[in-house]
């Protein structure tokens, strides 16, 4: 009769999403006004109007430029600013937000600029206040101003100060009017790291269908929203339709593995890792653990586990550790092969922190009447420690 050893717990598949613990980090704004635009508006000649980038806004551009008695000071910022000395905008912009006789463009350009100074020095918490003051001046033109807002929504989201960056970004889709499939992912991904999964759906729908090659984390966090809410067949549609486009993107394979483990489709998650395995594309520890933990888990599939640990040993992929030669040797046990699993669980064994493998060890030993051995394992076991030492002393006292 087989002693009783625990059987592996299934180990999840876990699933990427597209925000991690940050959202996207927020590009630099290009400053609207340069030295040589000032000049040729003091000197009254035109200068070529930028492209509009909201042509769909509500919003009335301000008429109102740069006064001529704060020329000489923008240019000086605007020279600091290209030399890439920050320091010195920061302080020129601060006294040009500061001088009474400045008109509102002029700050607006300022706070702009020094927000862009201020974020390259890695300060996001004035990055923000500088943004912030450029928007509540409301004098920039149109790709000024939007652009202003949408990198403060993204400095927000990025300082975890999710309420804050969507009530910026709500504000800002409504008076643009966007459509951009950046702009919608962004408002997607921020749902979904609010837990907000529900309304998170619509946005990164949009943002997926508005643009023509999508980016990998709109899709993984449109399924985990999916998921989120129980509407796992979705999930699971969105996944195959994403494997079927790319079928050499490794993530789009791992990604619909985890919708099929979530729809509890055991057989097709492993075929899918099976073939990542087959083609050499399981580089990672947790991917191989994944998978004999699959395997362990189905009806009869411990060989095949068996199978998988070995080639992962092999490749140097999984990690010699205390969990992968535990899972080994109740592999092994489970089927039969007990003289391997006695041999993996030695290996396991001193790599546990307490004495309960050294316990399963005596106890295998001990089924198969190897009470000497068994006895020292058992002793190993409580030098090490038990919750329980009632078992390993009833080997001893054989």
């Amino acid at each position: 009769m087989k002693a009783m050893i625990p059987a592996p717990a299934l180990l999840a598949l876990a699933m990427a999403t597209a925000l991690g613990t940050a959202a996207p980090a927020a590009a630099a704004l290009q400053p609207k006004v340069d030295a040589a635009a000032e000049e040729c508006q003091r000197r009254g000649r035109s200068t070529p109007k930028a492209e509009p980038l909201y042509p769909q806004a509500t919003r009335e551009a301000p008429s109102e430029g740069a006064s001529q008695r704060m020329g000489q000071r923008l240019n000086k910022l605007g020279e600091a600013f290209e030399k890439e000395q920050y320091a010195e905008v920061r302080e020129l912009a601060d006294a040009i937000i500061a001088e009474e006789r400045a008109n509102d463009y002029d700050k607006a350009y300022a706070a702009q600029l020094a927000a862009n100074a201020a974020y390259s020095e890695d300060d996001s918490a004035a990055a923000i206040a500088y943004l912030q003051q450029a928007v509540e001046f409301d004098a920039l033109d149109n790709n000024g101003h939007f652009q202003s807002m949408l990198m403060l929504a993204q400095l927000q989201a990025q300082e975890e100060q999710t309420d804050a960056s969507l009530a910026t970004l709500d504000r800002y889709l409504q008076e643009t009017q966007s459509d951009k499939a950046d702009d919608l992912a962004l408002k997607g991904q921020l749902l979904y790291q609010a837990e907000r999964y529900a309304e998170a759906i619509p946005a990164l729908k949009a943002a997926i269908e508005a643009s023509e090659n999508p980016n990998g984390g709109w899709v993984q966090a449109l399924m985990a929203s999916y998921a989120e809410t129980g509407q796992t067949a979705e999930a699971t549609a969105l996944g195959e339709e994403m494997a079927a486009k790319t079928p050499g993107d490794k993530r789009a394979q791992i990604n619909l593995a985890s919708m099929y483990m979530q729809a509890e489709q055991m057989d097709k998650a492993i075929e899918v890792l099976e073939k990542l395995r087959a083609e050499g594309q399981l580089t990672e520890d947790r991917e191989y653990r994944n998978l004999f933990a699959l395997h362990l888990n189905t009806e009869g599939g411990e060989q095949k586990a068996i199978e998988v640990i070995n080639d992962g040993l092999q490749k140097g992929v999984l990690e010699e550790n205390h969990q992968t030669y535990v899972a080994l040797a109740q592999a092994h046990y489970f089927s039969e092969q007990t003289e391997p699993a006695i041999e993996a669980y030695r290996k396991a064994a001193p790599l546990d922190e307490d004495g309960e493998t050294y316990l399963n060890l005596a106890k295998v030993l001990a089924g198969e009447g190897r009470d000497a051995e068994a006895k020292e394992a058992a002793q190993q076991a409580l030098d090490k420690g038990l919750a329980r030492p009632q078992e390993a002393t009833q080997i001893l006292s054989r």
